[in-house]
């Protein structure tokens, strides 16, 4: 098993395991953006959302939200960033789900997911919508 978040997951690897059940853990992000960094995975290997299993999916937001309020207020923090970096075009470096819970403050520097991205043109909404709908089937 070379997958690192597996490896925690499996408790071949210690960490610093805040939540856990039969379908996802949560731990603390050893290089965090903020105090209370957690990291929340699904045990089953999966790289992207979409590959998910819906009751894994399920499962794995289910946790997310248990922990929102308590990482924030153990942070101590007004607010959270939660996200998921999905495929390496975003910046993914594990290829195995997780989501970032990020406890948040007023003035902490860091910036919304509107900040990751440069204005410019981008398509008529209508035509993405169409192209969306299309791939849906």
């Amino acid at each position: 098993m070379a997958c690192v978040f597996c490896r925690i997951a499996s408790g071949e690897i210690p960490a610093e395991i805040v939540a856990k059940d039969e379908h996802a853990v949560a731990f603390l992000d050893v290089t965090p953006l903020a105090d209370g960094h957690t990291m929340v995975v699904p045990r089953t290997h999966v790289a992207t959302v979409e590959e998910m299993a819906p009751s894994d999916a399920d499962a794995l937001f289910r946790m997310v939200r248990r922990l929102a309020g308590p990482v924030r207020t153990a942070a101590g923090a007004t607010g959270s960033t939660i996200g998921i970096n999905n495929g390496a075009a975003t910046g993914q470096t594990i290829p195995h789900v997780h989501v970032h819970i990020v406890p948040r403050k007023a003035d902490d520097g860091g910036g919304s997911v509107h900040t990751i991205f440069q204005a410019g043109t981008r398509r008529p909404i209508a035509e993405v919508g169409k192209d969306i709908r299309k791939a849906l089937g």
